[in-house]
């Protein structure tokens, strides 16, 4: 260690750090261009928004089941992290086929939930502690136990074109089957045939899923009502589900829906990546749609007043449809499409240089005066820490919060909380559920559904019930809220440490970005900001050793000295130590 130092290196045994440096003449050298101040930014540009799967987050009742009044109970831990808003997966009524994906009623919260006075109630405390609460919006389809599926089922009048309804065709033997080939989001045909109707509906996704029919005036001002009506008792805006699968090809000039082409990156005929889905997802007409929606945001603010209703879109989807989604010269879109390049990306291994391809996806392509936003995981994807390895936790997190614009966390990689297992028996999710034993695995999203972690104690302190809805994750009596609250050093403790940062810091905040893969592992991001202190980045996501010198490599106008301030669960250095950035040993990650 001594000759380290006297050779000027400094030796980190830690994965990410984030190092500041005090504004001083050095910065003074930054280019007009991107010293410039940013004008002062809207609330929902540099907010952190917090995903909540009700039915995991808090059990208030003792049925094993998270609900409202759960939600309501844990507002202060929200305000303890600097969670800005609060997105709560739906909650809306339902059969639970898709777990609230399936809405039978737009406008009345699931019961097992609870009711509309248990959400004024959620809205009230959260408002009063500063935190915005947005709805999952599902505009692609409705439970087949919502009214207008069952009078539409029997052509009952303005309900007869609601959906996505066909004859079907006739085969070489005279046999009728599905109007084409399309696949479901959840395996097998995409069409189910009703003998009430004598007709086929579309589902994207699980067969009690149906199709609205988007081409009707009536559902486009039906949907839009429920969202007046939502904005009516206080949300902050929405986050909008599934939205490239809205629309689907017009039939042709003989009624009928074209085939589409076999994909090649599968041999499952049943999976729907079985086919290219350019027909029935990324359609023109719903980048219209979503406009539309802005429109109604808008509006609302521009009556009602208060803070800017936000739209957030989930759409996974190439670049240069996403980026549609913002709107163009003439009219505004989403505020935020959801980026979620640090999931897609990466699933081809985590590195430094996928890390810069993800950032370079979206920077590169996002129209200017638009907001970037940051995403690594949700409720439909494995855990962060299972996929990246636990061993990073720390830094992705870092990431997300010092990457220019607004950040999103899912319910638990602030604590590193991790997969669960979940046996083919317990296993409820109809993604799995439409597969079999042998293969549920690769389709299960249960894993990243478990119950959050509060304690050590009984059930997680998710629920005081004999039986949690799903079991819990591996290692919960670790990885918890009480345990890493308590601990000199945690995932939580650093995570809280990096928005408070983000809160306090106007570079972070507003200040200009560079960013550098050096080498295949260790991934640098500067932002700075004139007359404010520069904040530097650097993670090392591989298993080797890396020495650099920051300032040739990556940034010379670096200064001799910066300050630790915040650093990975396993390092040894002390915060608030010097750092030299001309010669530093990154080590390895821990596995």
């Amino acid at each position: 260690m001594k000759s380290l130092l006297h050779s000027r290196n400094i030796f980190l045994s830690l994965l990410a750090v984030v190092l500041y440096a005090h504004s001083s003449c050095w910065a003074c050298t930054l280019t007009s261009k991107n010293a410039a101040q940013a004008e002062e930014k809207d609330w929902w540009q540099t907010a952190q928004f917090y995903q909540i799967y009700p039915r995991s987050f808090q059990d208030s009742d003792g049925d094993g089941i998270g609900d409202l009044k759960g939600i309501t109970s844990r507002l202060e831990y929200l305000k303890d992290i600097g969670v800005t808003a609060a997105w709560l997966s739906p909650i809306f009524k339902s059969p639970m086929v898709d777990f609230g994906y399936d809405i039978a009623d737009f406008y009345e919260i699931q019961s097992e939930y609870g009711t509309m006075d248990d959400f004024r109630e959620l809205i009230a405390k959260a408002n009063a502690l500063g935190i915005k609460i947005i709805l999952d919006f599902v505009p692609n389809h409705s439970s087949d136990e919502c009214e207008w599926f069952q009078k539409s089922l029997r052509r009952e009048r303005g309900y007869e074109d609601y959906y996505v309804w066909h004859d079907g065709k006739l085969d070489a033997d005279g046999k009728r089957i599905p109007p084409s080939n399309w696949l479901q989001a959840f395996r097998g045909s995409a069409w189910e045939w009703r003998e009430e109707r004598q007709q086929y509906y579309l589902h994207q996704f699980a067969v009690q899923q149906v199709d609205l029919n988007y081409r009707n005036p009536a559902v486009v001002e039906q949907m839009k009502r429920i969202l007046r009506y939502w904005l009516d008792q206080g949300v902050a805006g929405f986050r909008v589900d599934a939205v490239p699968v809205l629309f689907e090809v017009e039939t042709d000039e003989n009624g009928q829906y074209p085939d589409l082409e076999v994909s090649g990156t599968t041999d499952d005929k049943d999976d729907r990546t079985y086919l290219k889905n350019n027909l029935v997802e990324n359609r023109p007409e719903t980048i219209d749609m979503v406009y539309q929606w802005r429109q109604v945001m808008d509006d609302y603010q521009r009556i009602h007043g208060g803070d800017t209703r936000v739209l957030l879109i989930e759409t996974y989807a190439p670049p240069a449809y996403t980026m549609q989604m913002y709107g163009n010269r003439s009219v505004e879109g989403a505020h935020l499409p959801f980026n979620f390049n640090l999931i897609t990306v990466l699933k081809q291994g985590v590195s430094a240089t996928t890390v810069q391809e993800a950032v370079d996806e979206w920077m590169k392509n996002m129209p200017a005066k638009r907001t970037a936003n940051w995403v690594i995981g949700n409720h439909d994807q494995r855990r962060a820490a299972s996929r990246y390895g636990v061993q990073r936790t720390d830094a992705m997190n870092m990431l997300v919060l010092t990457l220019p614009g607004a950040s999103v966390t899912y319910q638990g990689e602030e604590l590193g909380m991790i997969d669960g297992e979940i046996s083919w028996e317990d296993t409820v999710d109809p993604a799995a559920c439409n597969s079999n034993k042998s293969i549920y695995e690769n389709f299960t999203r249960d894993p990243s559904r478990t119950p959050f972690q509060w304690t050590a104690g009984t059930n997680a302190g998710f629920s005081t019930a004999s039986k949690t809805w799903l079991p819990l994750a591996p290692q919960y009596q670790t990885l918890n809220v009480d345990v890493e609250n308590s601990s000199a050093r945690s995932h939580l403790k650093i995570y809280k440490s990096l928005v408070e940062l983000r809160k306090s810091s106007k570079t972070l905040q507003n200040g200009s970005y560079k960013y550098k893969a050096l080498a295949e592992d260790l991934f640098v991001l500067k932002r700075f900001l004139n007359g404010d202190d520069t904040i530097i980045y650097v993670a090392n996501f591989g298993d080797k050793t890396v020495t650099v010198d920051l300032q040739s490599e990556f940034d010379a106008t670096l200064p001799s000295t910066m300050t630790l301030k915040i650093s990975s669960l396993d390092s040894t250095k002390t915060l608030g130590s010097d750092i030299n950035p001309k010669s530093i040993i990154w080590l390895p990650v821990r596995r």
